[in-house]
């Protein structure tokens, strides 16, 4: 049996993440948790969230999902961080005002257009938040890119985006206003910024492939 963590810290549909891992396999069991235990015996752990970053990295540094994360990463088990869940892994976020994160990743999140307006290559005004399905160009082959063709659409919601510190661990990017980083890796770690639960026929195939994944690239 195949044993999934969704790390509960309170933010976000974590039922969603976990309907869609379920659906995939009959061979897999997926625990919706907060227990540090639990998610550590896992074979594989995904790390979402939606919201403020301040909620959020209050609550991670409350439960000790910060330590979890880091002990995860440190055996090279198996990590797919989602949306806030991506954020949260980097040095700090400009959100609520420049709140520290978990330095896992380096580079900080930053908001669409700062305080100028965000427009597109013709000059038309774009909304913030990002909200709708976006082309993920590939910029390495990585396994959970495994039967996913380059330039698939995935779902988005967003206000805040990452800028990495090196774009060697950059697996992907889309476009909005400006081209950002939609995906990061780092040895057992994968990191999106959209919704694979929600992008349908690609993201059923990329949590497909992480519950494939042994972690090695």
């Amino acid at each position: 049996m195949n044993k999934v963590a969704v790390i509960d810290y309170g933010m976000g549909n974590l039922h969603s993440v976990a309907k869609a891992v379920e659906s995939l396999s009959s061979q897999v069991r997926v625990d919706v948790t907060s227990n540090a235990a639990d998610i550590l015996a896992a074979d594989r752990i995904i790390f979402p969230g939606v919201g403020a970053i301040r909620d959020c990295m209050a609550e991670i540094r409350r439960l000790g999902v910060d330590d979890i994360v880091k002990q995860a990463l440190a055996q090279r088990k198996p990590l797919l961080s989602i949306c806030v869940g991506m954020q949260a892994l980097m040095d700090s976020s400009d959100e609520n005002g420049n709140v520290p994160c978990l330095g896992i990743l380096p580079g900080v999140v930053t908001r669409f257009g700062g305080e100028s307006v965000l427009r597109d290559s013709d000059g038309q005004r774009l909304k913030v938040p990002h909200m709708g399905w976006n082309r993920v160009h590939q910029t390495v082959g990585h396994p959970l890119w495994a039967g996913i063709d380059n330039g698939s659409r995935f779902y988005f919601v967003h206000s805040y985006y990452v800028k990495p510190a090196t774009h060697d661990q950059v697996a992907g990017v889309t476009e909005y206003g400006h081209e950002f980083a939609a995906a990061l890796y780092q040895d057992s770690l994968f990191a999106v910024q959209f919704h694979p639960e929600k992008s349908q026929h690609s993201g059923l195939q990329l949590l497909n492939n992480f519950l494939n994944w042994n972690g090695d690239i």
